[in-house]
This record gives C-alpha cells, structure tokens and sequence, in this order.
C-alpha cells in the first residue's frame, strides 16, 4: 500500500513537471505576431515604416506597458491605427508588448535629450527649468512675481524664492494621506492675498482609526491658512465631508480651487471609484463644490433646499476632475475630467447641471467591458471636447499674461498619459482649434500662467517644473 501511495506521488510530480513545460511551450511568439500584424508600418526591424519607431526611446501615447497594451488591445482610431481587441489574445498582446521592451533593451534604447526650442504655430518657445529635485509635485501658484508656491505630493509646501527652490518646506502644514492618489494636492492663492493673506490647500484626509479597520476612510479637505516665518499657522478647515461619506478606496481625490468674479471658491471632488455616487446630492464625490472663501455655503446653490443633500454642491455627475479654470473676460468655470479608458472630458461647468457619470460617457472599462451604451441622455449635459483614448487630462489655465500675446484667453491643457501640453482656441463654447506646444518631457500634473507672463508647467514625473518663454 505504501509502494503505491509513493508511486501516485511521484506521477502527480511528473504531471507537475510536465504542465510546466506545455505551459511555457504554449507561450505566444511575440515576434512571430509582430511581424503579422505590425511590421507594415512600424518596420520588420521595428525602426518604423508608414508608422513611428518602436526602438528610439520615444512614445507619444503612453510609456508604460499598461498604456503600450492599450494602445494596441483598443486602438488609436483619428491617427489610423485599428484595434487588435478581436483578434489577438490577451496573452498575445502581451507577448507582443514584450517583445517591443525586450527588443528597446537589445538596442539601448533611451530617451533622446530634449531640445530647449519648441516650435509652435505662433512662437519659438524656449523652455527652462524653474524648479528641480521635488517629489511627486502636484500644483504652483504664485504669491507675487518673486514667490512661488509649490504642492509635493507627499505632505510637503515647497517655496521657491526668486527662482531659487527654498531647501526647508513649510513647518507645521496639514497631515495628509500619502497612499494611492491621495495626498497634498492643490494650493491657492486668495485673490485678495495682499489684503488678507489666505492659502489654500487640498488633501486627503483620513479619519483616526478607531474601529480597528485595516484601511481607514478618507476623503478630501480643504484648509486655508497663512505662511510666517515659513510655518503655517491661522489654519482653519473650510471643508470637511461627513465622516459617514468617507470612502476607504484610496484613488480619484480630485482636487483643484480656483475662484471667479463674484469671489466664490470653487473645488471639484472625485467619485472615489464609486460611480453611482456621482449621482447621489447626498454624497460629496463626484461632484463641483461652491463655497465661500470662509468655507460658508452660498444662499444660491443648487441644492441648498433639499433635504440631506451636500449643501456646497454645484454640479454633479464629474467622474474625477483634474483641471479648473475660470475665463478670465466671461468668468465662466471650465473642468478636464479623467474618463475611464477613453472619454477624457472637457465641460463649462454650471450651475445645477449634471454630467453624466456614469450613466453616460465616451469610455469604458480598463478591461475593455462596456459601462454603459449611452452617451446621450436628456437632461444630461454633454462635454465641450472629448478624447478618445485618453490624454489623462491634468492641469489647465487660460493663458492670462503678456509675453505670448497671440495666446490672451486661449486654454493650456496638460496631459499625464501623453506628456503634453495643448493650446485650446475656444469660440462661442467650442473648440476651434488645438495644438501641442509642448511634448514628451515628462507627465505634466499642473500648468499655470506665472505674473511674469511665462507659462509653468509642473511635470511630476520627473519632479521638475518648466518655465516657457517665447524666444526672442
């Protein structure tokens, strides 16, 4: 009996042994798919054809195997390249993006230096580096023309003082949860700044973990206060959710501030990774928030009157906003929200109005499923601008100075995914034209017209901001 119990041991070990090897036998050829279905354009050495290198160290739609595997599972339909969704494996695509990496480390491929003149439209554009060395930044705004203020991801408010990054951050800012997309966000300066001395800052805050909960709930905060001696201090919270909305997903804080005319602040909130939420007056997320600059609630806004609705509530439907700007001739607020995969948005945000998510899009599931077969609904507003796939939208600023005077009014939109900045011409509420101004340095996370006139762009991968100047 023993004989036979050490015999069926020893065949299910060779069973093992021999899955193993069918199983790395069965492993898709890269290569061999490559050159059936990509070599006609990106070349059978992969140094391209009708198409652009894959072994030059360059990618205009995403760097990352994630975004390589997109590009190719769904396509990018408007520069002609079609998806492979129905006719190549998961595995395949895989194998195929391996192949591509495997083949960028056989040849050395690097990332060519960047030339410090762009060539745009209007303008030779020179770009400089204004800031270095920072961690995961997140946002700049200017004090005076002398003084800027810059988010570090992390926790940190760093300063740099006439053009010089200050080495201490400032001493005693908000705790913020560091984890996913959480974090120290955005910062604002009060326009009456020379008067009252506000800042403003967004993060991510959790609440103490008192039940024991391995994951704490969070949700974002808002605070204002002033810089002494480069320690913060007259803090005060002007935001806080209620605590029974906060969520324990740690990704689509939101969160930008800005203000108009009339001297409202406005903030956006993401959904949290729960969509259904974008449709509830009950839940902060998913949302565009109207305060007063004291964190006071306007006596016009939209759902003040309804029973336990979120009475700083704007607009809703916004799956996760990462861009806001006011007009700076109508005072009109405009929002870039992320879309899933595919559906990246830009909207006139107004009052009341509901946009969509996720009842209706222009995207869909990372994993390719539908989440809905609507992009239409009464009552429902539709989007400015859409993109498809995603630029993962982030940052935007009307261009409000005086050295690039061609570009007065014009929308700088800034790209994770794609690494690129975008000059919008908007007429009567509607994109006439687009260009890039500026590609592959880095993911911009932020871009803002400084008092001098440049445009400052926030790249938090590499930790670097840019100042763009036109060339003389």
């Amino acid at each position: 009996m023993k004989s036979s119990v050490q015999q069926f041991k020893k065949l299910l070990f060779v069973y093992f042994l021999l899955s193993i090897v069918l199983n790395v036998n069965a492993q898709p050829d890269g290569a061999a798919i490559y050159q059936k279905n990509c070599a006609t354009c990106h070349g059978v050495d992969l140094n391209g054809g009708n198409s652009g290198s894959l072994i030059d160290g360059i990618w205009q739609f995403g760097a990352d195997n994630g975004g390589i595997t997109q590009n190719i599972k769904f396509g990018i339909t408007h520069l002609g390249m079609p998806s492979y969704e129905k006719t190549l494996s998961s595995a395949e695509i895989n194998s195929v993006v391996k192949y591509i990496r495997d083949s960028e480390k056989k040849v050395g491929a690097v990332k060519p230096p960047i030339s410090k003149i762009v060539e745009t439209l209007d303008y030779n554009v020179k770009i400089e580096t204004f800031a270095v060395g920072l961690e995961v930044p997140w946002a700049i705004d200017f004090i005076d023309a002398t003084t800027a203020l810059i988010t570090e991801r992390p926790g940190r408010l760093r300063v740099v003082k006439n053009g010089k990054l200050l080495t201490d951050a400032v001493k005693n800012t908000p705790k913020v949860l560091n984890e996913g997309q959480g974090g120290l966000l955005d910062v604002a300066i009060d326009p009456d700044y020379n008067n009252n001395g506000w800042i403003y800052l967004a993060y991510s805050h959790v609440l103490e973990n008192i039940t024991g909960e391995e994951r704490p709930p969070a949700m974002t905060r808002l605070e204002r206060g002033k810089i002494k001696n480069n320690t913060w201090t007259e803090s005060e919270i002007i935001f806080e959710a209620p605590h029974e909305t906060y969520r324990t997903t740690r990704h689509h804080y939101g969160c930008r501030i800005v203000f108009d005319p009339a001297g409202y602040l406005y903030f956006a909130i993401g959904e949290r990774g729960t969509g259904e939420h974008a449709q509830d007056f009950t839940r902060p997320n998913g949302k565009v928030h109207r305060i007063n600059k004291d964190g006071s609630i306007p006596k016009s806004n939209p759902f003040i009157n309804e029973k336990d609705a979120i009475k700083s509530l704007y607009s809703l439907g916004n799956r996760n906003i990462q861009g806001m700007a006011v007009h700076p001739i109508t005072g009109k607020l405009w929002a870039t929200e992320h879309g899933p995969l595919g559906g990246d948005e830009l909207n006139l945000i107004e009052l009341g109005k509901n946009y969509g998510w996720p009842v209706i899009t222009y995207g869909w599931n990372y994993n390719g499923t539908i989440i809905t077969e609507e992009t239409h609904r009464p009552g429902m507003e539709q989007p400015i601008l859409y993109w498809r796939p995603s630029t993962a939208v982030c940052g935007l600023d009307f261009y409000r100075g005086d050295l690039f005077k061609k570009w007065k009014n014009k929308l700088l939109v800034g790209a994770l995914k794609y690494e690129d900045v975008r000059l919008l011409d908007i007429e009567d509420n509607r994109v006439m034209h687009q260009e890039v101004i500026l590609k592959g340095q880095g993911r911009v996370r932020d871009v803002s017209t400084g008092p001098d006139g440049a445009i400052y762009v926030v790249l938090n991968d590499p930790g670097t901001v840019l100042r763009l100047t036109p060339k003389e």
